[in-house]
């Protein structure tokens, strides 16, 4: 792999089109007046290919950025991955798109929720922190690993924090995994945006209206296209020297990254969140 240094100066500072990601990255830390003080990063080739057209490499860059807001510092931490090619006799490294969501997501019309009265559980907010801290770039062999992982990791986050299952084995009820088994709004992001919406018993959210009212351990779920159906969700583990969401999350593995996803492949202008505070209603 490329040094670093030479790879960030080759690539990150020109103004070539792949440039999307970090163009956003400097525009939110411009609106958060925040400093980006030192960068490192190291890259993990993770595939080979050989086509008729050349030799292509995937790679995950894993970066860490030093942030500093006002007088308080922080460590975001991304994983993002690229592929390498030859073009033209000029080496290419191209981000590629975040994933925009889980594709299996069923019809709204299954995830049925049994009418009961309202229950309570306690929620252990520094577990579900620690859990998400603990796993946010590698994966519990406890847990199937899905290829969009984001929805699966923070339901791992809940249930480590105390949220307790209930529906099995219907995947179309209830919020649980078990036996190498799971409902949809364990794994699939729009399944679980509603659930939260709706749910009377085990797991249940309220929503707030804004970023600033969640605190770490609660959830936020991101509609990128603002079609009506969420794609990602992440969990809140920290706050920033202002007061907003910092969020760690799978798919592309991020930690204490900001809350609105700005600098993201996926994210559009017509984005929607959905904020929940865990165990409340």
């Amino acid at each position: 792999m490329t040094d670093f240094h030479t790879y960030w100066n080759d690539f990150f500072q020109n103004d070539s089109d792949e440039q999307l990601w970090w163009n956003r990255k400097v525009k939110l830390c411009q609106k958060r007046e925040v400093e980006m003080v030192h960068i490192k990063g190291s890259g993990h080739v993770f595939q080979n290919l050989r086509t008729e057209t050349g030799t292509y490499n995937r790679y995950l860059l894993h970066l860490s950025i030093l942030m500093k807001q006002g007088s308080h510092f922080y460590m975001e931490e991304q994983v993002m991955p690229f592929v390498r090619y030859q073009k033209d006799g000029k080496e290419i490294h191209q981000l590629l798109d975040e994933p925009a969501g889980d594709q299996s997501a069923p019809p709204l019309e299954l995830l049925e929720e049994e009418q009961v009265g309202p229950q309570r559980f306690v929620y252990d907010r520094m577990a579900a922190v620690q859990y998400a801290e603990t796993w946010w770039n590698s994966y519990n062999p406890a847990y199937r690993q899905f290829d969009v992982d984001c929805t699966n990791f923070v339901s791992q986050c809940l249930h480590a924090g105390g949220a307790p299952m209930w529906g099995a084995p219907n995947r179309n009820k209830g919020w649980w995994y078990q036996n190498n088994n799971w409902s949809y709004s364990w794994a699939v992001a729009n399944s679980l945006r509603w659930y939260l919406s709706g749910s009377k018993q085990g797991l249940k959210g309220l929503e707030v209206q804004s970023p600033q009212e969640l605190v770490p351990g609660d959830v936020i779920c991101y509609d990128f296209e603002g079609d009506g159906r969420y794609n990602h969700n992440t969990i809140v583990v920290a706050k920033d020297a202002y007061g907003m969401p910092l969020v760690n999350a799978h798919t592309n593995n991020s930690r204490h990254r900001y809350w609105s996803y700005e600098d993201s492949a996926a994210w559009t202008p017509e984005i929607n969140y959905k904020f929940f505070r865990i165990g409340e209603t």
